[in-house]
């Protein structure tokens, strides 16, 4: 029978296969942790426990100690930005019909970071029956312990705990004991695995099969986006739009890079256009309109021509250049204390509005001084006038500063770290014997460095181009892109803290 096809055995086999699946995904969920989950024990007879401490005082003679533990035990950390809570504080603990009387954290030796947390401004507050939790960053298997004294109410009264994660979940922990680890990969998960496996082998033997068939990958969305902002980031960006569009052929993504403040701006005065808006830094204050999303780490770096021979400055060093408190790199000395070339210093800017400008601004020169009023020169090649305090001009993009810097001696200016690298005519600075990198920006003291914001108009519609980019961006396949293209992306595990904090 024709019916009786090679193709159409594969496809039911992928039929029953998938729903065999699927059963046993349902099922399995119950017993393993989702990729983002937050698990919660308090055991009665064990950690929820009636006291005779305080039997001769009234108000305390039904008193009860809950020792409440929650944990990462979810496959993926679990940044402050993943609880779903509008409010300060990330989770909300109820004991039943009990009256909280006090409240102690415990937290592990290994991460002792995470007490920073349980302050009041972060949310962590107690009030009759209810405990707020702060919107703690976990990684995979950290966690905290909650030692709570109680009155009325009764030994194993309900205890529990609400709040939402993007991505997951808040759940009771099935743990025996509060110290026991969650369950591991079991049998029954290996075999969910070979199921699904099986599954796609012989999905793929019908797509090759069928010439016809749509090979458009799962969560792909269509139409029209622009990408706009930071002209540093825009490498990054390009590279993202085209490897989303390779993956998603009815997508059409338009890198427009205009300058971090000019891109926010844009995007609060028109709210009908697909944007997304990338930043260096946060965006100034108002635009309430606006949506925060973070993406990454992005590491800065000075940059000087190559006939300056100095491997690295003191950020004394370059708030005195940029002040115009030292005029000529003769007057700077190097880490050997040998004096720089007689070479008039020429200050390659970028324009005010710019991120990378901005955050040089407020992590090097502490300050405001180069929005000072000094002259600025339209020709960065033309002659230095003895008569000014500085020399100083100022570029639209990244390109042009790095272009500059290497053709003008004794220039010096500032880019996104990877934009300068493999560029001849210039090399980059070390800051106060700190080098740029962004391998070690978890261990080290390098000043100038910034979060990377993407922001759209209020939260995109879940099945927008918008929406599916930034996923892709920040959660998904992009990150690799990010990370190959020399930014560290806020979900990785060592960035989380460094984005949490800013």
């Amino acid at each position: 029978m024709e019916w009786f096809s090679g193709e159409n055995v594969f496809a039911i086999l992928a039929m029953v296969l998938g729903v065999l699946t699927s059963a046993g995904q349902v099922w399995y969920e119950r017993r393993v942790p989702h990729s983002k989950r937050i698990g919660y024990d308090a055991l009665s007879g064990q950690t929820n426990v009636r006291l005779g401490l305080f039997d001769d005082d009234p108000d305390m003679a039904d008193a009860t100690l809950v020792l409440l533990r929650l944990e990462n035990d979810g496959s993926q950390p679990v940044s402050a930005g993943d609880y779903t809570s509008p409010n300060v504080h990330g989770l909300t603990v109820r004991f039943t019909d009990r009256r909280i009387k006090a409240v102690a954290v415990t937290i592990p030796s290994d991460y002792p970071d995470l007490m920073d947390n349980f302050t009041p401004a972060r949310g962590f507050r107690r009030s009759g029956s209810q405990l707020t939790v702060p919107k703690v960053p976990l990684n995979k298997g950290e966690h905290f312990k909650l030692l709570v004294l109680l009155t009325g109410g009764r030994v194993g009264d309900e205890v529990k705990v609400s709040g939402g994660l993007s991505g997951g979940q808040v759940a009771v922990n099935r743990a025996i004991t509060p110290d026991e680890a969650p369950p591991k990969f079991s049998r029954q998960a290996r075999l969910i695995t070979v199921l699904l496996t099986v599954c796609l082998i012989a999905l793929s033997s019908i797509i090759m099969l069928r010439g016809d068939a749509d090979t458009t990958p799962l969560g792909c969305e269509t139409g029209r986006l622009t990408v706009t902002g930071s002209t540093a980031f825009a490498p990054v960006a390009r590279k993202l739009a085209t490897s989303y569009e390779e993956d998603c052929p009815d997508s059409d993504i338009e890198v427009d890079p205009n300058g971090s403040l000019e891109g926010v701006r844009d995007l609060a005065n028109d709210a009908s256009k697909a944007v997304v808006t990338l930043t260096d830094g946060p965006k100034p204050v108002g635009f309430p309109d606006l949506e925060e999303h973070r993406v990454a780490v992005s590491v800065f770096a000075l940059v000087v021509h190559d006939d300056v021979p100095f491997k690295g400055l003191s950020t004394t060093d370059v708030r005195n250049i940029y002040r115009g408190n030292v005029k000529n790199w003769n007057q700077v000395r190097g880490s050997d204390g040998e004096p720089g070339p007689d070479l008039p210093i020429k200050l390659i800017s970028r324009a005010d509005g710019s991120g990378t400008r901005d955050i040089f601004e407020r992590k090097i020169l502490s300050g405001d001084e180069e929005r000072q009023k000094v002259h600025t020169v339209d020709d960065c090649r033309q002659e230095v006038d003895p008569a000014q305090r500085t020399f100083r001009c100022e570029l639209d993009t990244t390109e042009q500063v790095l272009n500059t810097v290497k053709d003008v001696r004794g220039a010096i200016g500032y880019s996104e770290l990877r934009s300068s690298t493999g560029v001849d005519g210039l090399h980059r600075l070390s800051l106060d014997e700190q080098p740029p990198s962004v391998n070690d920006i978890a261990e080290s003291d390098y000043p100038y460095r910034e979060i990377e914001y993407g922001y759209t108009y209020g939260l995109p519609a879940p099945d927008s181009l918008a929406s599916s980019f930034l996923n892709y961006l920040i959660r998904t396949g992009g990150q690799d892109v990010v990370r190959n293209e020399g930014h560290l992306p806020c979900a990785r595990p060592e960035a989380l803290k460094i984005c949490a904090d800013q």
